[in-house]
């Protein structure tokens, strides 16, 4: 397939993934600045200056990691509307994290989520030699579990941070495809 957006990694049914750019910058940080968004990651806003967020949004773009990697999420439109990220990756066991935020919440509740996750996932075990990728989720956020489950990750654990409950999932390579009878009437994601 011919690659439509510049530096296109995958193509979903609503999204592309696409390698992460210096343009991405200043709305990344709008993101990562917006209280209501920080809540669904239990972290605080962030408060630096765009300075200090541009120099360390360019080391991670000179200097990127096989263990960490973060994509950005367009619409077909080219709109630049989230980003998913691989991290904590464990070559030895094969397995690695995924976080996910769509940043422009006209989005949300649209079925753009379930397209990410499951276009995402695909990417990771079509490119790397992962057969587990694990995420977490704050207990309360049931309509990011429900967006989860659909492309097959199952819970198997709680956690606590602080004050932060979380909802441990996971997915294993042989089970990736299956997603949960019904699916293709998805709601809220």
């Amino acid at each position: 397939m011919t690659a439509v957006v510049e530096g296109e990694l995958a193509r979903g049914s609503l999204i592309v993934l696409r390698s992460k750019m210096i343009e991405d910058a200043a709305q990344d940080y709008a993101w990562r600045r917006d209280p209501e968004l920080a809540t669904f990651d239990a972290a605080r806003p962030y408060h630096g200056s765009y300075s200090e967020y541009l120099a360390i949004f360019r080391d991670e773009l000179n200097h990127p990691s096989s263990y960490r990697r973060t994509v950005a999420v367009e619409n077909f439109a080219g709109q630049h509307m989230g980003n998913v990220m691989y991290y904590n990756v464990d070559f030895q066991r094969r397995e690695a994290e995924i976080g996910v935020t769509i940043g422009l919440k006209e989005f949300w509740d649209r079925g753009y989520g379930t397209d990410l996750i499951n276009t995402f996932v695909a990417h990771i075990f079509e490119t790397m030699e992962i057969d587990r990728i694990q995420l977490k989720t704050l207990d309360w956020n049931i309509r990011a579990q429900k967006c989860f489950e659909r492309v097959g990750f199952q819970p198997y654990s709680t956690s606590k941070r602080g004050e932060f409950n979380f909802v441990l999932m996971e997915i294993f390579r042989d089970a990736f495809g299956r997603g949960f009878p019904g699916d293709e009437h998805r709601e809220g994601d």
